[in-house]
């Protein structure tokens, strides 16, 4: 993990041969991989990206990620707050809409080369200025859907999806979810997982790991965090921290600081 020079953006260099489980970010992600190439789920199915490919990621989007052959794979990746991508999105086209990724793998060399400059000036250590600014409007103006994407949430589940959000760390039961959705436990769990992806449960506990991806950030120890966000105890945090992001919460703190 590396700093970069506009706030909210977060960069990411890694080399690794680690099977990602099923997860969301907060955050879009825009890379590319640079030698090897991997398999994922994403929106749009399973999809394969190699080396010199970009790969995206939407916000709340499931995803995973294996790679193909022994070798592993390298990648280089920018994660932006929702708020960057939209205001950007909001210059380019000239009016605020919902932002977008249609394509998590894509092929250009020009739009490769123009991240890995974006990359460099953001994790360069001086002043990213014009040229950051510049770098990411380009980008986005690129990747961006230039028609607005509907946005599906079936709205049986909305309030018990909202349950989760407002308290990940509550020990949530299904009759519980249910009961605040007006549905039967079993209709809960079919309209739930084919609403976000995920089911009630590993919604759950994505919605934990993020909250203590936010806590470790923002200085929280590492027993802290894990109790603050739900999980039975570092080790159990640990596990699902490692099966989601490829890195320790220890080496997640020792990044930022």
């Amino acid at each position: 993990m590396l700093r970069t020079a506009i706030s909210g953006v977060t960069a990411v260099e890694a080399s690794s041969r680690h099977s990602f489980a099923k997860h969301t970010h907060d955050e879009f992600g825009i890379g590319v991989i640079e030698h090897g190439a991997q398999r994922s789920l994403s929106g749009r199915g399973m999809v394969e990206a190699g080396a010199g490919n970009l790969i995206t990621v939407n916000p709340g989007e499931v995803h995973d990620g294996m790679p193909i052959g022994d070798a592993g794979r390298t990648w280089s990746i920018l994660y932006f707050q929702p708020e960057l991508i939209t205001e950007a999105a909001a210059d380019v086209f000239e009016e605020r809409r919902h932002a977008e990724i249609a394509h998590p793998v894509m092929t250009d060399p020009l739009l490769a080369s123009r991240f890995r400059g974006l990359f460099r000036i953001l994790t360069s250590g001086i002043d990213a200025g014009l040229s950051g600014e510049a770098g990411l409007l380009e980008l986005v103006a690129q990747v961006i859907c230039e028609r607005r994407m509907p946005v599906v949430v079936a709205p049986d589940i909305r309030q018990a999806q909202a349950m989760i959000d407002d308290d990940p760390a509550a020990g949530h039961t299904l009759a519980g979810l249910a009961r605040e959705a007006g549905l039967s436990r079993f209709q809960l769990l079919r309209a739930f997982e084919k609403t976000t992806g995920l089911t009630a449960h590993a919604y759950i506990v994505q919605r934990r790991v993020n909250l203590a991806r936010e806590l470790i950030a923002g200085g929280v120890s590492l027993a802290a965090a894990a109790a603050s966000s739900g999980f039975a105890d570092q080790s159990h945090m640990t596990r699902v921290f490692v099966s989601k992001y490829g890195i320790s919460p220890g080496s997640f703190a020792r990044a930022l600081n």
